[in-house]
């Protein structure tokens, strides 16, 4: 897995985080957030992102999902998935130019100060984990999961309208590389309950700790069939 800057267009720069293990691409960009014009503003974005598709040359219109869920239409056709952010004065947007469904969340470490309430949001064992990740700055490590959680509901499609924080676990699937990590999300309690398609899939997360803000960007391939739960050992915990 790796992520690579791919071009400075219109003083924009697009990048490419690649997730090797589920074979997919995901291209992201961002720019300055001007609350009044963020329709035109993620309009301009997906521009800027589909201009690296080969022979997507059509309207670009962004209509929503009862849940809320951003999808792209390239005149009367669907277009690839699409997800946005906004987080560290910017807005966020990535693009998945093949069939897997994506998410991307920007959390800032001044998102959650010391009397957030962490026990309500965060499991003890993958919060004990993001600590060790972040040196024991218990706010770095909330930013870090909550940007892992809600990438990966965003990627489901529900948001947090459907499924609690707590019922979002997360595991660490890979070492850092090129300042990435990368995660394994999986789902508990009511949310496996009312998502049983899950049992046998996971989403990959990578998240990047930049500007005192944790960026994460999940991917869920619906044709990757995961056969066991992961599991953080002891001694990845101690």
């Amino acid at each position: 897995m790796r992520a690579d800057v791919i071009k400075d267009c219109q003083e924009i720069t697009v990048k490419a985080v690649r997730f090797t293990q589920l074979r997919g691409t995901v291209l992201y960009a961002c720019l300055p957030c001007d609350r009044a014009s963020r329709t035109a503003d993620n309009i301009h974005l997906v521009s800027i992102l589909l201009e690296h598709l080969a022979g997507v040359d059509s309207p670009i219109q962004i209509v929503h999902d009862p849940l809320g869920r951003p999808q792209l239409l390239l005149g009367e056709c669907e277009g690839p998935a699409i997800s946005f952010s906004e987080g560290g004065g910017k807005i966020w947007a990535a693009l998945c130019p093949d069939t897997s469904d994506i998410g991307i969340d920007a959390a800032g470490t001044d998102e959650f100060p010391k009397e957030y309430p962490f026990h309500r949001v965060f499991n003890a064992q993958e919060l004990q984990y993001a600590l060790r990740l972040a040196g024991g700055d218990s706010e770095k490590a909330a930013a870090l999961l909550w940007s892992v959680k809600e990438a990966a509901v965003k990627a489901m499609g529900c948001a947090f309208h459907l499924v609690e924080p707590r019922q979002i676990c997360v595991y660490p699937s890979a070492a850092e590389k090129d300042g990435w990590h990368t995660f394994t999300v999986c789902l508990s309690g009511k949310a496996l309950v009312r998502f049983p398609m899950m049992a046998s899939r996971c989403i990959l997360v990578r998240s990047l700790f930049q500007e005192k803000m944790w960026l994460s960007i999940a991917l869920l391939n619906w044709q990757l069939i995961r056969t066991e739960r992961p599991r953080i050992s002891r001694k990845e915990i101690l």
